[in-house]
């Protein structure tokens, strides 16, 4: 006998959750139309009483809202469920009720029989106290917490998607927990919108059964007395026990999903189950149990009052209380006092910690930490990622907070919390500059612009094209402070370089010189010693991204005997001859090049006096003014030729040419000739 062949198309369909889902929704569709046999009745209708008791469940273990992002869901599932059983229901009722008690499945005459007790009357008052509960209590109460709670959370979503990017740039958090964050503020305004609009499912369910109900009621008698013949009182008997039966059987699963849908509304923002919350807030505090037990003894001794209820229960709350206050006097006497004092006040060496770098805003220009795109709290995370990229160094977090004693335009950069910038702005003004030098030929109000100190202009927005199509350089509020920020972390990345941000730039090292950094510290350098070395660095503007070349510079000269910080130094600025020329490279493709004459080259060495790794320089007052006059001149004179050179000396005296050069033209670079790599094209500009 061979085996049953099926078509093509039928062997690839698979019966996942999602084909299960539509079915079960088609078949409740269905069932609004189509007959049901009174055994299937009886199976949907345990159905939908086990899963408005599992819904309840899930909902007093919720340990948080979001944790049942599915119940708006849920909820309309169960109702369409709920009302596709009341129109079958009503269709047996009024086709087959003439039948019995039987005719609608064992459900309803189960619940019509037991629950009403024999006595119509007092089902219909049973039926119409259950209806009024879920509808004008329950109901009614978790629609408007859930229309209150959806209207918060439209209003807080601003607030905290700022809370989230300002914790981003500065640095308390990464991109994945930023998203992660984000996703999840989403995910919550969408069930709180979505809860606000299910509550109303529930609502109709309670309207459509009161109005099912009478249909059931009214409709039955009627055929059954003037069609089935039945006589008045029989068919009020019938009718009336399947109706509430009918009734009851939708109400009671109707009136558990209201009380989830109101244990998920009023949970609020907690993470904690219902019994947690419940028994910690009202079983907490001994005085409240002493209370209540004190009250239930004295109705307990009421006369007509039961003796042994109100006993029992005074006698529980009273041993509850005792434990209570047993537990905190103990304590109140034992070490676990501190903790709690601990966390009311905060420790003494917090006053001790230092913000590295901190944002002090006036007034007047908060909103740019809170305003429309670009805020400010963007383009600090611009300026850490490109610092990260361009010099290898990741800027710690920089804390943003208003300062009333500030005038309302004015902002102060504190770096260790000692100013280290100033400046003012005029939102929404824009900042107008003029390459040139020159101020711009525009209505407006003159400044200086605190990064360079370049005259500049501050204009109304409708003047920014008139500024561009002028050749100037326009810049928002925001953009003027992220300048001047990044010009001040610059000008102090070797303070920003701890000891711990050092180690950290080491064990974030790839796996592949993990081996090189145990052979080359603590042996050969302490990492405090490769500390010195990378601020050295950093603080003439080298990158020292390209850390494992560093480490290889090093240990070459440690291995060379040079044990010296200026000549571990000088190796290692060699091994980064390729970065250094690439850096001063000009536009032009070259590296332009200012020469140092063999007069000077004779006179800065001879003017060297010390022990080798200390050496000084002594050179006369007079020929450093004349050098610093002439140096000048040269620079000028290539900066008007367009040109941004480099000073080029020996590597015996750079280190010491460097120290002058800087206090009157920090950014100009000073190289020796073996730190210049030997492919790089050079043009000579000048010379001293």
């Amino acid at each position: 006998m061979g085996s049953l062949a099926l078509p093509g198309w039928l062997r690839e369909v698979r019966l996942g959750g999602d084909v299960a889902l539509a079915l079960g929704v088609a078949v409740l569709l269905a069932v609004l139309v189509v007959p049901l046999p009174t055994l299937l009745l009886d199976a949907a209708l345990a159905i939908s009483i086990t899963l408005s008791i599992l819904v309840l469940m899930v909902a007093l273990f919720l340990q948080r809202p979001l944790d049942f992002t599915a119940f708006p869901q849920v909820l309309l599932l169960s109702t369409l469920l709920r009302l596709a059983l009341n129109v079958a229901t009503t269709r047996n009722i009024l086709t087959h009720g003439h039948e019995g008690p039987h005719s609608a499945g064992q459900v309803v005459a189960a619940f019509g029989g037991f629950l009403m007790g024999g006595d119509v009357l007092v089902g219909l008052i049973v039926f119409a106290i259950l209806l009024v509960v879920n509808f004008m209590v329950v109901t009614k109460g978790s629609g408007r917490i859930a229309e209150v709670a959806a209207r918060f959370s439209l209003d807080a979503m601003p607030g905290k998607q700022m809370a989230i990017d300002a914790d981003l740039s500065s640095g308390l958090i990464d991109e994945t927990e930023a998203r992660r964050r984000r996703r999840e503020l989403e995910e919550e305004s969408a069930f709180h919108g979505a809860m606000d609009g299910a509550a109303k499912f529930v609502r109709g369910d309670a309207i459509a059964g009161l109005v099912i109900t009478a249909i059931n009621l009214v409709g039955g008698l009627g055929i059954a007395v003037l069609r089935q013949g039945l006589g008045i009182a029989e068919a009020a008997a019938t009718f009336s026990m399947l109706t509430v039966g009918d009734g009851l059987v939708s109400q009671i699963p109707a009136l558990l999903i209201s009380v989830a849908a109101g244990i998920v509304v009023t949970k609020g923002g907690g993470e904690e189950r219902a019994d947690q919350v419940l028994g910690r807030q009202l079983g907490g505090g001994w005085k409240p149990m002493a209370l209540a037990s004190g009250a239930a003894l004295v109705m307990a001794l009421l006369p007509g009052m039961p003796l042994i209820p109100f006993l029992a229960l005074a006698g529980a709350a009273g041993a509850t209380a005792w434990t209570r206050r047993e537990a905190a006097r103990r304590g109140a006497a034992g070490p676990a006092e501190a903790p709690a004092a601990a966390a009311a006040e905060p420790p003494v060496s917090d006053s001790l910690r230092l913000d590295l770098l901190r944002l002090e805003l006036g007034y007047g220009l908060l909103s740019l930490a809170a305003g429309e795109a670009p805020r400010l709290t963007e383009q600090i995370k611009a300026l850490r990622r490109s610092m990260a990229q361009e010099m290898g160094f990741v800027l710690p977090s920089v804390r943003i907070q208003d300062n009333l004693e500030l005038p309302p335009d004015t902002y102060i950069i504190r770096i260790k919390e000692i100013e280290a910038g100033r400046g003012q702005l005029r939102p929404p003004l824009q900042l107008a500059i003029d390459p040139a030098g020159g101020v711009p030929a525009m209505a407006g109000e003159r400044t200086t612009e605190p990064s360079f100190g370049l005259p500049a202009l501050w204009i109304e927005e409708a003047l920014r094209d008139e500024a561009l199509a002028r050749g100037c350089t326009v810049v928002d509020c925001a953009g003027v402070l992220a300048t001047h920020l990044t010009e001040v972390v610059r000008d102090t990345m070797p303070e920003l370089l701890s000891f711990a941000e050092t180690q950290k730039l080491l064990d974030e090292l790839p796996q592949e010189h993990r081996k090189l950094v145990s052979e080359l510290i603590p042996s050969q350098i302490s990492t405090s010693g490769l500390q010195r070395i990378l601020q050295a660095l950093l603080a003439e503007r080298v990158s020292i991204r390209d850390l494992p070349t560093i480490l290889e510079g090093v240990q070459e000269a440690v291995a060379g005997g040079n044990r010296g910080m200026a000549g571990i130094l000088a190796v290692v600025r060699m091994r980064l001859a390729r970065q250094l020329s690439e850096a001063a490279r000009g536009p032009g493709g070259y590296v332009p090049l200012i020469a140092l004459s063999p007069d000077w080259e004779i006179a800065f060495a001879e003017s060297l006096a010390g022990p080798p790794e200390e050496r000084q320089l002594t050179m006369a007052p007079s020929r450093l003014q004349e050098f610093m006059h002439r140096l000048r001149e040269v620079f000028d004179a290539a900066a008007h030729a367009g040109e941004s050179p480099v000073l080029v000396c020996s590597g015996q005296i750079r280190a010491h040419v460097r120290a002058i050069v800087e206090r009157f033209r920090p950014a100009t670079t000073v190289l020796s000739q073996a730190e210049i790599h030997p492919r790089a094209r050079i043009r000579t500009v000048g010379s001293i």
